[in-house]
């Protein structure tokens, strides 16, 4: 099936440029009002042709069923500093009216096989196109940065050995998925204490600057 794919992607482009700012203006709400800010960062991408069409082939997903049946072609990720911080997110993100959550994943508290933990969540989007309205699928993925860190190693590693990583290197994985995990557990465990010393930092900050500028 010919296909015009700069025609095609356009829509789930704008998409994951509106949510790219829609999700930092979150983040910057949440400083405005000094609170703890759940949102560290925030990335998304439009899947490349050729990917759309390997996962297609693996899938056996038809094309004219793109639309449909592919929900990651449009995908963002916010990056978290704890666990909790991504249930927050979550929440806030269910109580938007400008996107409809259509598919929950928890990877965290059951996560896969391999050691993989992240959240996912499937929206519907509406993108206002020339021709008209669009909805499009994009996917959301929440996760902490040690999952992060582990998951950009595990996505290298696949590419690698194209989805047969060797046992000793899957094992080894494994093990380093549970280590990150446990440092998040760690990490939440002193989360009071984390965010007061960052606030305070935060505050030394502001005002040093604030007496550089007089």
């Amino acid at each position: 099936m010919d296909r015009d794919w700069e025609a095609f992607l356009a829509p789930y482009e704008l998409a994951v440029a509106e949510l790219k700012i829609k999700l930092r203006g979150l983040r910057k709400q949440y400083r405005e009002k000094e609170d703890h800010v759940p949102i560290e960062f925030v990335t998304g991408r439009v899947k490349p042709a050729e990917s759309i069409l390997n996962k297609a082939k693996l899938r056996a997903i038809p094309l004219e069923r793109l639309e449909e049946e592919m929900s990651d072609i449009a995908g963002l990720r916010i990056m978290c500093q704890f666990v909790e911080d991504i249930h927050q997110v979550v929440e806030v993100l269910r109580s938007r009216k400008d996107m409809k959550i259509v598919q929950e994943r928890d990877y965290i508290t059951n996560r896969k096989a391999s050691g993989y933990r992240s959240y996912h969540l499937v929206i519907e989007y509406p993108v206002q196109m020339l021709e008209g309205e669009k909805i499009i699928l994009a996917e959301i993925q929440i996760r902490t940065l040690a999952m992060n860190f582990w998951a950009t190693i595990e996505h290298s590693m696949n590419y690698k050995y194209q989805g047969e990583i060797p046992d000793e290197i899957s094992d080894r994985l494994f093990r380093a998925a549970e280590a990150a995990y446990q440092l998040d557990e760690e990490m939440s465990s002193i989360r009071d204490e984390i965010q007061e010393a960052q606030h305070v930092f935060s505050y030394r900050k502001y005002r040093e600057k604030g007496s550089d500028e007089k």
